[in-house]
């Protein structure tokens, strides 16, 4: 069986970490085992799986700025002025796969699903694709 899911979210910073990790657990209840892969249809934002400690929140989105500062003289700032944002989701995924066990995201102890904000703030989305064993 294979089911498709929505989140909807509305970020509220020019650059955010947003923890997804409850809604897609809630957009998995009712399966048992299987994967269920996300899917961020935005170029300025990106998917990943870490510790939601806010120290760390912060160190990740320190180190976007430090690796790709906003305004560093890109050829797309031209046309839209947010080339930075676009950068910072290349380092990233739009994707993550993650498998379902027991019911459940079989993530490590401290392991959180995040969305990575870096051209808001906007209404973004997320696609889940759930394909049940």
């Amino acid at each position: 069986m294979m089911k498709s899911k929505v989140i909807k979210l509305n970020t509220n910073q020019s650059s955010e970490l947003v923890d997804i990790t409850d809604d897609v657990g809630d957009a998995i209840r009712g399966v048992e085992r299987g994967i269920c892969v996300l899917f961020t249809t935005h170029t300025t934002a990106a998917l990943f799986i870490n510790e939601n400690e806010s120290g760390l929140r912060s160190d990740i989105l320190s180190l976007m700025e430090k690796l790709v500062p906003r305004g560093d003289g890109y050829g797309h700032d031209r046309i839209d002025d947010n080339a930075h944002s676009h950068l910072r989701a290349c380092l990233l995924s739009p994707s993550l796969t993650i498998p379902i066990e027991q019911g459940k995201l079989a993530l490590g102890t401290w392991q959180r699903v995040f969305f990575a904000e870096f051209d808001g703030p906007r209404t973004r989305r997320v696609l889940l694709r759930i394909i049940e064993d």
